[in-house]
C-alpha cells in the first residue's frame, strides 16, 4: 500500500531535515514523499535536496499552507494521504507500517492517534499530550476532534469529502474532519500511541486575537456543514487542552 505525505514549506530550513529524516527513516516499503514550498527564500530547497527519498518538490507562490496541502492531495498517488508539517516529525520508524497496518481493513476510512507537544529547541522535552481516544461522532459536540499532523485518508475520502477550505484560515483542519467524519460518518480507526511530536506553538494559539478568530472560524466551520453544535460545544473545545497538560 502506497502511502503519501505532503509536507508544506515555506522558508522552514531550520526545522525541516527533521521532518525529512524522520520520514526517510520510516521502514513502510511504498511512501511517496511530496514537498509543496511557498516560494522558500532561505536554504529550504537546498535541504530538501538532499533527501533522495523525496518523490515531487514542487515550489511557488500559494494562498497559504492549507492551499499547498491541496495542492499536495492533487498531487498524491497513494492509496492513504497523511500530511506531517515542516517543523513535526514521527516518534519513530515503525509510524507508517502501522498505519498501513490500519489500512488492510477496507472499510477503514481514516485512521489517527496520539501526539505530543515539544519545546521547539528540544525535541525530547513534552509539554503536554494529546490523547485523544476512540472515536466517537457524538464527540464532536464535545469539543472533541483528532491531532491533524496524526490524520490518515484514504484518497478516495478526498475524491469525495473534497479539500480543504481556503475560507478558513486557521480553522480548515478542523472542518475538513468535521465534514468527513461527522457529516459524511467515515470510518476511523485509532492507534492508541503518539505518533507524532510537534513543536509548541501555532497559529490558533499565537495570541489572543488569533485564538477569538479561530473560535469564530470554529463556528464557521459547522454552519459550512449544516451542523449545529451545542451551545457549550466550541467553549469546550480549548478547555480540553487543560487536561493534555496533565496527561505526559
Amino acid at each position: 500500500m502506497k502511502i503519501s505525505i505532503i509536507t508544506a514549506t515555506y522558508n522552514s530550513a531550520a526545522t525541516v531535515a527533521d521532518t525529512l529524516d524522520c520520514i526517510s527513516r520510516q521502514d513502510h516499503s511504498d511512501i511517496e514523499h511530496i514537498i509543496v514550498d511557498g516560494g522558500s527564500t532561505d536554504s529550504t530547497l537546498e535541504i530538501v535536496r538532499r533527501f533522495p527519498h523525496v518523490a515531487k518538490v514542487v515550489s511557488g507562490k500559494d494562498k497559504g499552507i492549507y492551499d499547498a496541502m491541496n495542492k499536495g492531495i492533487r498531487l498524491a498517488t497513494g492509496e492513504v494521504v497523511g500530511i506531517l508539517n515542516s517543523d513535526d516529525i514521527y516518534t519513530d520508524e515503525k509510524v507508517l507500517s502501522a498505519v498501513g497496518g490500519a489500512f488492510s481493513d477496507a472499510a477503514v476510512m481514516t485512521v489517527y492517534a496520539d501526539l505530543q507537544y515539544v519545546y521547539p529547541d528540544d525535541l525530547s522535552r513534552v509539554q503536554r499530550t494529546w490523547k485523544t481516544g476512540r472515536f466517537k461522532r457524538k464527540n464532536f459536540y464535545y469539543g472533541w476532534m483528532p491531532p491533524h499532523p496524526t490524520f490518515f485518508v484514504r484518497k478516495e475520502v478526498y475524491q469525495q469529502a473534497g479539500l480543504f477550505n481556503l475560507e478558513l484560515r486557521s480553522a480548515a483542519d478542523y472542518e475538513l474532519m468535521l465534514r468527513i467524519l461527522l457529516k459524511l460518518g467515515m470510518s476511523a480507526h485509532y492507534i492508541p500511541r503518539v505518533i507524532v511530536k510537534m513543536r509548541a506553538g501555532g497559529m490558533s494559539n499565537a495570541s489572543l486575537f488569533n485564538r477569538l478568530r479561530a473560535n469564530k472560524e470554529d463556528r464557521m466551520a459547522w454552519r459550512l456543514n449544516g451542523l449545529r453544535p451545542y451551545f457549550f460545544t466550541l467553549y469546550l473545545k480549548p478547555l480540553r487542552k487543560i487536561h493534555q497538560f496533565i496527561v505526559k
